[in-house]
C-alpha cells in the first residue's frame, strides 16, 4: 500500500523509525486542500477547503504489518486521525495513496501552512 506522510513521519523525522524497511517512493504534495498545526511535537494535517495549502511531505510503500503500526501511532481507533485517500498533486495524482488527517481541534494551536 503507499501512504502519504507528512510530519514526523519523514525522513529524518522523530517517527521515521517506523518506516524502517519500507520503500521510500518519492517527495509529494497534497492538492491545495489542506493546513498542518503544531500539535506540540508533531503536526496535524486538517482539511481547509477556503485557505488550503499543498502540504509537503513523501510516498512510501509500506506493508500490512507496519500499517497497522501507522495506525497504532496515529490513534486511528482512538480518534485523533483517520488514514483516508488523499488527493496528491502530479505525479501522484491518478494513484490510490492513502495518508492521515488530524481529526480534533486546532483552536488555539499555531498555524504551520504546508510544511513541517
Amino acid at each position: 500500500m503507499l501512504v502519504f506522510v507528512y510530519g514526523t513521519l519523514k525522513r529524518n523525522g522523530s517517527n521515521h523509525h517506523c518506516l524502517a524497511d519500507q520503500r521510500f517512493i518519492g517527495d509529494a504534495a497534497t492538492k491545495p486542500l489542506f493546513r498542518l498545526y503544531d500539535l506540540g511535537g508533531y503536526p496535524g494535517m486538517v482539511s481547509d477547503f477556503q485557505t488550503g495549502v499543498s502540504v509537503s511531505g513523501e510516498v512510501w510503500e509500506v506493508d500490512a504489518s507496519c500499517l497497522k503500526q501507522l495506525d497504532l501511532l496515529e490513534d486511528t481507533d482512538g480518534g485523533e486521525y483517520v488514514r483516508e485517500i488523499m488527493p496528491l498533486e502530479a505525479p501522484f495524482e491518478a494513484q490510490v495513496i492513502e495518508g492521515y488527517r488530524y481529526l480534533r481541534s486546532v483552536a488555539g494551536r499555531r498555524d504551520l501552512g504546508s510544511r513541517w
